[in-house]
Formats: structure tokens, sequence, C-alpha cells
């Protein structure tokens, strides 16, 4: 429950910040407002005092006997200088004469000069305007004269068409205030209602958002970590691999196994931390695993949860824990490794070679995890070549690109190690915006000779054993793992049926083309399939459009006779990979032939 939770936590925060700001914003500008301008108040003149009754005006009771429909209430006043008497029914209002009963057309002109009394500014009256309905006069639905004054604040003066009693006075004080007011109270209609359904459903979810906050505060945190470490009980984690058991790792009650191991050296992978949301840091319980936390169910398949792993982050040490973590020897071990080629291979994706320290075997499919160091540098750091400049003229870097604590992100291999002279070949894609990645602008400031801290290699990813007919479906920086299997698999002489169908919003973003094409002239058995979402059948010669798994799943999927005869191997952007995944189980793929690099993001 908890992922999900904080998921649901994160995007209502974000729709109710948005509304917090408009509120916060809308409450602060309307402050400075004059309230008597926003009133009208400015140049309003109060109505004279009711001069007497004549006394040759006529009774009610004669003005009832020559009224022309019938009436449901009458009241008497003064239009100007004139005594009449107001008549109202359920249809309508009207005015007669006090004197002899007849009734008044309320017209421009008079409309005009019944502005005018109410009016003290330097302003002169334009042409009245007869409006069935006014926003600005909302709390009066009836006909309106509008009479505009050319002051410095544009005043206007609404007078009833049925009553001829001025009903407000406006200006662009008021126009301005109301605006703020209506994002104030998310009316956007009538601007009146306080209580709409907006305002409630915000503030229902700021409600939601305080208490799923508190929920997710104590879920954050386990009571013993609040009790001084030389208090708890002494306790311990057992680290085995291959079946060997290669260290004893000393704990506390209450750490959790990431905690322990990181502690002493061994540092699982991990994008967030030990957030309990990236999935990295599985490790398998050996005898009797606890039961599944919601963050193992969400992020670990029913196949490794049923096989006893956990994430350790999740795994807590109650006694003396015995797990199995894979390549562990090589998860202890850091490695430093120079950078000895940068290259721009798209706008968006760059292709970085280093040379580590040390020989690493690493098989293709796997990952390292580079150690990304605090760091506050320029962007001007970032060097681009002269054909991608027009690419990232949209792209607004801050003028310093900061990392204000270490973290780890992993990058895949992109070529075999062993094509490469022991070094190590990464693809890695620029994640803009106002706060760009931490990990891809530090890969992106690294120039031929630098030195980085790197672990590795980890990851389950990785050619299955068989030789059946090979399915390669990717996109973005899902390229590097499935370039290094397909380099692997060439170079070995595989002889097995092999489709990559990959997916690139233009070619402008697709890497490595020519390579796969010349892969594709020398190889009868491997297929190429560039698919573009955003260019045109007319734009993409010799290249499918549309979404990468929809043009697989036309071209390829349906036309198959045997899917099941099939390895799939997919990586690339997380609603690629979900879509295809869904794809491939209406398909009938079973999940044993499907391979996956999630990036775990």
């Amino acid at each position: 429950m908890t992922p999900w939770m904080r998921k649901i936590h994160k995007w209502i925060g974000i729709i109710i910040a948005i509304q917090f700001v408009l509120w916060m914003s809308s409450g602060v500008v309307m402050s400075l407002f004059d309230a008597g301008k926003v009133g009208g108040r400015e140049f309003r003149i109060k109505p004279p005092a009711a001069s007497l009754w004549p006394a040759n005006a006529l009774t009610v009771d004669d003005v009832l006997a020559k009224a022309a429909a019938p009436v449901m209430t009458v009241s008497s006043g003064w239009l100007l200088d004139q005594p009449v008497y107001r008549l109202v029914n359920d249809k309508s209002t009207w005015m007669v004469r006090a004197v002899d009963g007849g009734t008044i057309a309320l017209g421009p002109e008079l409309a005009t000069r019944i502005a005018q009394a109410s009016y003290s500014g330097a302003g002169h009256p334009a042409a009245p305007r007869l409006l069935r309905y006014s926003p600005e006069t909302r709390k009066h639905k009836e006909p309106v004269w509008r009479v505009d004054f050319n002051d410095s604040d544009d005043t206007t003066v609404y007078v009833s068409a049925n009553t001829g009693n001025v009903l407000e006075h406006r200006n662009s004080t008021w126009r301005v205030f109301d605006f703020f007011w209506m994002l104030h109270i998310m009316d956007y209609s009538e601007r009146e209602n306080f209580n709409n359904p907006l305002l409630v459903t915000s503030a229902v979810g700021g409600l939601w958002m305080a208490l799923t906050g508190v929920w997710l505060l104590f879920t954050s945190f386990r009571l013993s970590e609040f009790i001084p470490k030389r208090w708890r009980r002494v306790a311990s984690v057992s680290v085995y691999s291959d079946g060997n058991r290669v260290r004893l790792v000393p704990a506390s009650k209450g750490d959790t196994v990431f905690q322990a191991l990181a502690r002493d050296g061994l540092q699982l992978p991990s994008n967030c931390g030990g957030g309990q949301s990236c999935g990295l840091c599985e490790v398998r319980c050996i005898g009797k695993a606890p039961e599944p936390t919601s963050a193992d169910r969400a992020l670990l398949s029913p196949q490794k949860l049923e096989a006893g792993y956990r994430l350790a982050c999740n795994l807590p040490v109650d006694g003396s824990v015995e797990v199995e973590v894979d390549g562990a020897t090589a998860r202890a071990t850091e490695y430093e490794a120079t950078v000895t080629s940068v290259r721009a291979v798209t706008p968006f994706l760059r292709e970085i070679t280093i040379r580590p320290n040390a020989h690493v075997e690493c098989r293709p499919g796997s990952y390292i995890q580079v150690h990304v160091p605090d760091y506050a540098r320029d962007a001007s750091h970032i060097q681009l070549p002269d054909e991608h400049r027009d690419d990232w003229r949209g792209v607004a870097l801050p003028p310093k690109l900061v990392n204000p604590e270490p973290l780890r992100r992993s990058y895949s291999l992109a070529v075999p190690v062993e094509k490469c002279g022991g070094q190590l070949t990464l693809l890695v894609r620029f994640m803009p915006g106002q706060q760009p990645g931490k990990g891809s602008s530090y890969m992106y400031t690294l120039k031929e000779g630098d030195s980085v801290r790197f672990s590795g290699s980890f990851g389950d990813f990785a050619i299955k054993p068989g030789g059946r007919e090979k399915v390669f479906i990717g996109g973005g920086a899902g390229m590097a793992p499935l370039r290094a299997m397909i380099h692997s698999l060439l170079d070995e002489g595989a002889r097995e049926p092999m489709h990559f169908w990959y997916g690139a919003r233009s070619h402008r973003d697709a890497p490595y083309v020519e390579e796969m094409k010349a892969f594709a002239g020398m190889h009868p058995n491997f297929k190429w399939q560039l698919v573009l979402s955003e260019e045109t059948a007319e734009e993409a010669q010799d290249v499918r459009t549309g979404l990468v798994h929809e043009a697989a799943r036309d071209a390829l999927l349906r036309k198959h006779p045997d899917l099941a005869a099939c390895d799939f191997y997919l990586c690339g952007p997380p609603a690629m990979l979900a879509s295809t995944l869904k794809l491939l189980k209406e398909m009938g793929v079973s999940d044993d032939r499907i391979a996956f690099d999630d990036f775990k993001v």
C-alpha cells in the first residue's frame, strides 16, 4: 500500500500545491487593493434624501385598477426627481408615474441621466448599451443599461432597465480584483459560490494530503530507529554468494539489511538511497522469508517473491539474518576509471567510454552504478556539437548544475567489454527540466581524462540459453543493453532469427542506425526496424511510424506462426515498457519467455 500511497500522494500534492500557490498569491494581491475602489465607492454619490410624497399622487388602489397586468407587489419611490410606483408580478417588473399612472419607458437618455446622477468623477458618458445580462452585475439577473465613463479607472455604471435603480459601479480595479477573487474561490463561472465543488474538492484533497503525509511519516520510520544504537540488541547479517558465506556483518536490532551492509562497506545498488522506490537492492532470504511488504509486492515479481527475494531496504534485522546477495564480492568492490571518450550520438544521448583501473566482468545486459559526487558546475561545462545546438535551444538549463549530496546512478553497457579492450561503454540520456537529472548532468560534464568511480557489474537482464528466435524491442537509452546483446550474439555466430524493433521520436533521436543497418546487411538472420512516433509516413523513409510496440504487433507478432518459440528482450522508457509487456501478455506470451530491464524508474 505504501508505494501506491506515496505515488498518489505525490501527484495529488502537485495539484494541491498549484492551487495553494493560487490561493496564496491571489490573497496577497487582493490585500493590496483599495477597498473603496474595489467597491466602486470612489465616484459613487449617495442618493439624496427622499422628498415628501406628492399629495396629488394616485393611491395604490388606483394604480392597481389602472394596471394592464396582474400585480403581486407594489412599492413607491423616486426616479431622479419623479415619484413612481414599481409594480412586480411573476413575469416582469415595470414602472408607472405616481401622478397619472402612465407607464415609464426607461430608454437610453433616461438611463444616462440616472447614471450621471450617481457619478461624481470627471469622465463623460458614452452611449449606453442595453444588456440582457452582464457578468459584472451577476447578482442581478435582469436586463441592465451599461453606461461607460472615460475616466482614468474606466468606470462603468449599471442601471436596472426595469426599476431604474443604480445597481453597480464597476472599474478596472474591480475587474482585476474580480479575476483574483475567481482564482481564490475557484468559482470560474459565477464567481460567487464560496462552497463550489472545486473548492470543496481541493479542501478535501488538502485534508487527505495531511492525513496521508502523517501516514507516510510513520511508515518511513521504525520505532527502533529512535532507540540509541548502544541500547539495541546485537544482531548479525550472514551474506552468501554462490552458496558460500562470504561475510558476517555486525548489526543492531532494528537496522535494515541495506543499512547494515552499507555500514560494513557492502553497498547494494540503489537509485533511491534505500527509499523503497527503485527495487534495485533485492536480496534472497535463506530459510523462511518474512511476509512481503507492499513495497516488495510493488517492485518485485511474483516469481521472485515466491523464491524468497525481498528488498534489503525494507528487510529488518530482528536477529541473525541470512541473505544471498548476487555477486556480493563485486558489490563490495569500488573501481576507479578514466574517461577515454565522450561522443554525442544524438542530441540527447551521449556515449561515454571509461577505462577501469582493474578488469571488470560484465556480461551483455548488465549495468554498473556510477558514484555521482556532490558537485556544483557551470552549465557551460556541457559541450555541444554544432549540429546539436539548435536542439538544445529549447532546454532551459540553470546557470549552475548542482548535486548537494553523493548518489549513485545505474547505466547499462552498450558494447561487450571484450570488444572494447576491457573498457566500458555507457549510453547516457540527458534528463532536462528546471532541475535537470543530477546523474545525467554529471555525466554530461565529463571530459576525456576525468576520473569516475563505480561499482558493478549488476543485474539479471541476460541472454537466455537455448538458441531460440529472439525479438528485441526498445527505445531511448534502452538501446544500450539490447545493442550489447546483439553484438555478443552476432560475434559468437548465433544462427537463430533475431528481430530488433527500436522506437524513437525522429531520425535525430535514433542512435546507431547505420550500424544496425550494416548488421542487417551482413547477417541474414538479423532484421532491423526503426519506428518513429513523431514523423509522418512521407517524412519517414524506409522506416515505420507510430509507437514501436504497436508497429511490432501489426507487422511481426500477429503474423508470427509460433510466438511461444521466441524469447523477448525489452528495454526502454517506462510507458513503452509497460505497453509492450501488456501487449505480450494479451498475445499469450508466458512470463518465462520475457526478459526486460526497466532501469528501476
